[in-house]
């Protein structure tokens, strides 16, 4: 997907023969973007062998759901979309504002909530005859 995308990008530009300097600086970072993906996904789906060539631990499955490489291939989908429709016009490269949003949003899912509400467990009030019934059930049950 990266390769296409950045291949009929590189064809729009000699269509249109207008280079502006965002265009050039905004592809250039795509590219950085496009290529640390590809890296990223490569060294986490290596497996470790042994020194005999043993299998020590599989690589990560790129296709897991919730996983960090799903967030990964976002970022290529998203790059690869904004390079594509960035040729017809040069305000589409807003579309890359999505992914510090969308890194904020996850931090603060992963994060920001725990920190900031705290263990709901902890804040359950505790009704002493309700656990005084039950530990009773659960001791007639063991007799």
């Amino acid at each position: 997907m990266s390769l296409i995308a950045s291949a009929v990008q590189f064809l729009g530009f000699a269509v249109y023969a207008e280079l502006s300097t965002l265009a050039v600086v905004m592809t250039i970072l795509c590219l950085v973007a496009h290529f640390a993906s590809y890296y990223f996904m490569v060294m986490v789906s290596k497996p470790k062998l042994t020194e005999k060539g043993d299998i020590i631990e599989t690589g990560t499955d790129l296709n897991i759901e919730g996983g960090v490489t799903e967030h990964v291939k976002d970022i290529v989908i998203l790059t690869s979309g904004t390079q594509l429709v960035s040729i017809l016009s040069e305000f589409f490269w807003l579309l890359m504002l999505l992914l510090p949003v969308r890194a904020g949003w996850l931090l603060w899912q992963t994060v920001g909530k725990q920190f900031f509400q705290g263990d709901p467990t902890e804040e359950a009030p505790v009704n002493e005859k309700k656990q005084k019934k039950l530990m009773r059930k659960m001791n007639r049950a063991r007799q």
